[in-house]
């Protein structure tokens, strides 16, 4: 799964690498990101790739309760494009989720131990997301990570991760028209361990509160 993550990357740096056409003046460094709270992601809206804060819990357009997205925050992979709660944004509604590291618990003797997992070269990158439309007397957009097996790197800590995407495959991601089921699904597969690393990081990262840079510090 993916609970938590980093996004501490200047936001013209990430104008830069995602194409973007819209995208605001500054953005606020988040070094703890939980589910519920506002994240970044990009869409494709009116043939421009657009930065959007989105609510992380995916809650469907249909539900009658948003608390729904609380248990939302995932996706499978082998399954999004099959489940009621997923299908339809697996379909026409996929936006990139920002981020530059993510945190994953490894189960020790001594309880979870948290890893802080990122790319070797410290570059942002994207994970598969959707997203969705809620209406109650005003609008609310939230979003999905979707989840894959783990890769080599991965599997030592835990039997999961994200799907983060190659930026080759940013296009036809975010591209709305673009509903072919096989050709998506293709791109949900492991990231290469290679270009990953991963080291400890203290169990202060459980608590969402603690945002700040000494989080992602390697443990002592």
């Amino acid at each position: 799964m993916c609970g938590r993550y980093t996004l501490r990357t200047p936001v013209d740096t990430l104008a830069e690498q995602f194409d973007l056409d819209e995208y605001p003046s500054s953005l606020t460094a988040s070094y703890n990101i939980a589910p519920t709270q506002e994240v970044a992601t990009v869409v494709e809206e009116d043939d421009k790739r657009k930065f959007e804060m989105f609510h992380w819990g995916l809650i469907p357009s249909w539900a009658k309760d948003p608390q729904i997205g609380n248990r939302m925050i995932n996706a499978r992979a082998e399954t999004v494009h099959e489940k009621p709660s997923f299908r339809s944004a697996f379909k026409d509604r996929r936006c990139l989720i920002l981020a530059d590291g993510f945190y994953e618990w490894q189960k020790t003797d001594n309880g979870k131990q948290p890893f802080y997992i990122h790319m070797k070269d410290g570059s942002p990158f994207a994970f598969a997301g959707l997203w969705e439309t809620w209406k109650n007397g005003e609008e609310l957009r939230s979003c999905a990570i979707i989840t894959t097996d783990a890769n080599d790197l991965m599997n030592e800590i835990h039997h999961r991760m994200p799907v983060v995407l190659h930026p080759e495959n940013y296009g036809v991601w975010l591209d709305p028209d673009f509903d072919e089921k096989d050709p998506l699904k293709d791109l949900l597969k492991p990231f290469p361990s290679e270009e990953m690393e991963a080291y400890m990081v203290s169990r202060r990262v459980n608590k969402p509160s603690n945002n700040e840079p000494s989080v992602v510090e390697p443990a002592a």
